[in-house]
């Protein structure tokens, strides 16, 4: 079976990218995992609730700044 998977491996190498890229997506979508269109769509619906959470006033924001002092507090050694 390692063989036949180097050979596959090695001719696969030989074609054009754009086929070699069709392969690969239908290979990785043949592994159920999420595809990067639906990794995308989730990121900006998530974007877009935290945008509406702050535009409401639901959650407040906190300046950079005062994160990176709290950080530089909170590790300051003694």
């Amino acid at each position: 079976m390692v063989a036949l998977a180097d050979k596959l491996i090695l001719d696969a190498l030989t074609l054009p990218n754009d086929v070699r890229a069709e392969i690969v997506d239908k290979l990785l979508e043949s592994l159920n995992l999420p595809l990067q269109k639906d990794i995308d769509r989730q990121w900006s619906a998530l974007a877009e609730k935290r945008l509406k959470d702050i535009t409401s006033g639901r959650v407040k924001t906190v300046p950079g700044y005062a994160v990176f002092e709290k950080i530089r507090n909170r590790y300051k050694t003694q």
